[in-house]
């Protein structure tokens, strides 16, 4: 393969991880994927899976080829993910495209997904040539919030947080608001808005008092499950997130003892008459087992994606624990210099470098004079 051959498929996956992108938040527990059909140097099909349930990318991208009068037959096929040997909610994608008599699929990642893989060898038996490729940084991240849940059945993890330049997320006293400018605010509003969940800790709840709803935004997926973890059980009962869940789905998670002792029963069925539901999980440490907390999101919650919005003692125990897969970042044009600032994160020990945990530049965007960086965990 020439250099310009392996440019013209970056720049054609590049196009069907954007166009996938579209259905960020919508796709439920499945994975985001586009497709780009092209046929003669010219893309003649476009499309990708809009929401859960619906067609996938190839089907919308055979479509959209037949809607502008054009013919698949003897095309290439871009494709983020390798095409589904299975038949789901959608008949299998694979079969789609023997029929529709492409000459050639090139795909950015294999499906993990036992039940739907398959479909590339499906696709050399039909005399279909198929390659995989990782010439798009963009396509092949494209699925991997998908990769994780199938590969370890926990939810996908971002950890977002504003701070100054000198890395402060609040003054020595606590204050915080606001470090990030309103269109970060508004950004910050959009990813609760695709999220399934948004989780914080109790530091977070005594010192801010927050909502964790998306407003302000034109499209909600659906309301996130609020998620609180308070080892003791010491949520305040005025607290906003308490006042208005049965607006807004909440969990506490506590301690696996304090979940059905005698001692907090009253508590608990207090909370739940104001339709907070208390989970127990088991302690690790001076807290709950997080690691735990994701699991049981993930298993009895049906939860796939995470937003982390906590103070620097929960998101020191997350990193420290490796549970956090991304973050975003908002870096404000302000200096405090004070070493006694809150940091993003803390209670790590890590004496060298090398007990850093290191992370992937993925995107950078300036956002009036706010910084947006999102960051993805190494090997994720």
């Amino acid at each position: 393969m020439t250099a310009s051959d392996e440019q013209f498929d970056r720049a054609m996956l590049d196009l069907a991880a954007r166009a996938a992108w579209r259905a960020d938040g919508y796709v439920g527990a499945n994975p985001l994927v586009g497709a780009a059909i092209v046929k003669g140097g010219r893309v003649i099909g476009l499309g990708h899976h809009r929401r859960f349930g619906d067609a996938h990318a190839e089907r919308a991208a055979i479509d959209d080829c037949l809607r502008r009068g054009e013919d698949p037959r003897g095309a290439t096929v871009y494709v983020t993910l390798e095409p589904c040997a299975h038949t789901g909610k959608q008949p299998p994608c694979a079969d789609l495209l023997i029929r529709s008599g492409v000459a050639e699929v090139v795909c950015a990642r294999r499906d993990p997904n036992p039940l739907a893989a398959g479909g590339a060898k499906r696709l050399l038996d039909a005399g279909i040539a198929v390659r995989f490729t990782g010439v798009s940084r963009l396509a092949n991240s494209l699925a991997d919030p998908f990769v994780k849940r199938i590969t370890t059945g926990l939810p996908w993890v971002i950890a977002k947080w504003a701070q100054t330049i000198d890395g402060r997320i609040a003054t020595r006293s606590g204050e915080s608001k606001w470090i990030s400018n309103d269109r970060s605010r508004r950004r910050v509003h959009r990813i609760r808005a695709k999220v399934d969940a948004v989780l914080t800790g109790m530091g977070t709840v005594l010192a801010d008092d927050p909502m964790l709803t998306a407003r302000d935004v034109r499209r909600v997926r659906t309301r996130a499950i609020r998620v609180v973890a308070d080892s003791d059980l010491d949520i305040p009962e005025t607290s906003a997130l308490v006042r208005t869940a049965k607006e807004a789905s909440t969990i506490v998670f506590c301690e696996k003892e304090l979940a059905t002792a005698e001692i907090t029963r009253e508590k608990r069925e207090r909370l739940g008459g104001m339709g907070v539901r208390v989970v127990g999980v088991p302690s690790r440490g001076t807290g709950i087992d997080l690691r735990e907390l994701l699991c049981v999101l993930g298993k009895q919650f049906g939860v796939s994606t995470v937003l982390v919005e906590a103070g620097p003692g929960l998101l020191g125990s997350m990193i420290d624990g490796d549970l956090v897969d991304e973050m975003c970042v908002y870096i404000a044009p302000m200096m405090l210099g004070d070493e006694m600032a809150r940091s993003a994160a803390a209670g790590r020990i890590a004496p060298t470098l090398a007990a850093a945990h290191r992370y992937e530049l993925m995107r950078a965007k300036r956002i009036g004079n706010d910084l947006e960086v999102v960051y993805r965990r190494k090997g994720r």
